[in-house]
């Protein structure tokens, strides 16, 4: 029994729920200095002692026994104190790992295309850097980017959507030093598909711009370079020739059926699509304001304030569903390992962190369709 990757296990799980050491003693029906000299990996538990704690948490005991490999090379900046951050972290590199491993015993490893290209990438003209990626990856000027998370890993980024209760998370990357590179994309319900989707391009801009300030110890935004990345994300997914065709193509339509033609033909918000009108001088600030009073006389209703409106029915028409994002990669080599019986069914459950029971289900339903 590995006393210390038990220790920081239960540490982490409880400080991610919430709870206090009394708390969890009390659940377990522990005594709170059993927790505690647990987490100071004091002593040596009896296995009812673990399979209480591991109730207490709602998690599978093994769960508290996996060594959890430290991370280094992370962007992890929140605009909010996280307590679960390193639980984040724990899932992260378990993934990362897992990933890893099905590229190695498939030789399927994705070199990262975009490497070379970042000397070239400057923060002095982040639209040129935007449109420099765009181009290398076969986009054309006036092209919409269908399918972020497809493009992203045919250039060798590795997705993982993960959902976190969170406002302030939206997102993190990790540098090719810790196996990357790789985008972690907050996909919480309450957070819309507009949103991944611009999280992921605006991690895409950090990776290009930002290479040298990939530490996991540095916590604080910097608001110049997340500015910069929301930047570069906005022409990433926005490209100019392409916004500027299809808002003269609309001319005709009510401004407001304007922009959400052109928000959902590139996969935007409709706040991108009106800071793009600020950007060209076809608007000043009070198009907010314009913008929210002229909705709620076609819709009847009112706009959130936030980036894209939150919640089971979002106030916005027209927004993208969950398989506008969605990453499949890891999902077709965990296939490809079980089907060459490279991987157990058990394994592969672990990888897509589904039950073995769903892991059987969705054997049955792959040898549905070829």
């Amino acid at each position: 029994m590995n006393l210390q990757s038990l220790a920081k296990n239960i540490r982490r799980l409880r400080t991610a729920k919430r709870l206090s050491q009394r708390t969890l003693a009390e659940r377990a029906a522990l005594s709170p200095p059993s927790v505690k000299n647990l987490e100071l990996a004091k002593t040596q538990p009896r296995m009812r002692t673990v399979q209480a704690i591991a109730r207490a948490l709602d998690v599978p005991i093994q769960e508290l026994f996996l060594p959890v490999r430290e991370l280094r090379t992370v962007r992890f900046r929140s605009g909010k104190r996280m307590l679960n951050r390193e639980n984040i972290l724990a899932q992260v590199s378990r993934w990362l790992d897992d990933f890893n491993y099905l590229e190695q015993i498939l030789d399927e490893h994705r070199p990262f295309l975009l490497k070379e290209l970042r000397v070239r990438c400057s923060r002095d003209d982040i639209a040129a850097a935007a449109e420099l990626c765009r181009n290398f990856l076969g986009l054309k000027p006036t092209e919409p980017i269908h399918d972020l998370c497809g493009l992203l890993e045919h250039a060798g980024i590795k997705i993982y959507p993960l959902s976190c209760a969170s406002e302030g998370f939206f997102g993190l990357s990790i540098a090719e030093e810790d196996g990357g590179p790789a985008i972690v994309v907050n996909v919480w319900e309450r957070i819309t598909v507009e949103r991944h989707i611009f999280s992921a391009a605006h991690e895409l801009g950090h990776l290009m711009l930002h290479r040298d300030t990939y530490s996991v110890d540095q916590t604080e935004e910097n608001k110049e370079q997340e500015q910069e990345a929301d930047l570069f994300a906005g022409r990433f997914l926005l490209p100019d020739q392409g916004f500027r065709r299809e808002w003269n193509d609309a001319a005709g339509l009510h401004w407001v059926d304007r922009v959400f033609k052109v928000k959902r033909i590139f996969r935007v918000s409709y706040k991108t699509v009106l800071t793009r009108l600020k950007e060209y001088g076809l608007a000043d600030d009070s198009i907010w304001k314009k913008f929210n009073l002229a909705y709620q006389s076609r819709f009847k209703r009112t706009l959130a304030f936030k980036e894209e409106p939150l919640g089971i029915e979002p106030s916005e028409p027209y927004r993208l569903q969950p398989f506008d994002f969605y990453e499949d990669r890891i999902s077709r080599l965990t296939r490809l390992a079980v089907e060459e019986d490279k991987i157990s069914l058990s394994r592969g459950a672990e990888i897509l962190r589904i039950g073995v029971e769903e892991m059987q289900d969705l054997l049955k339903n792959w040898g549905s369709v070829l």
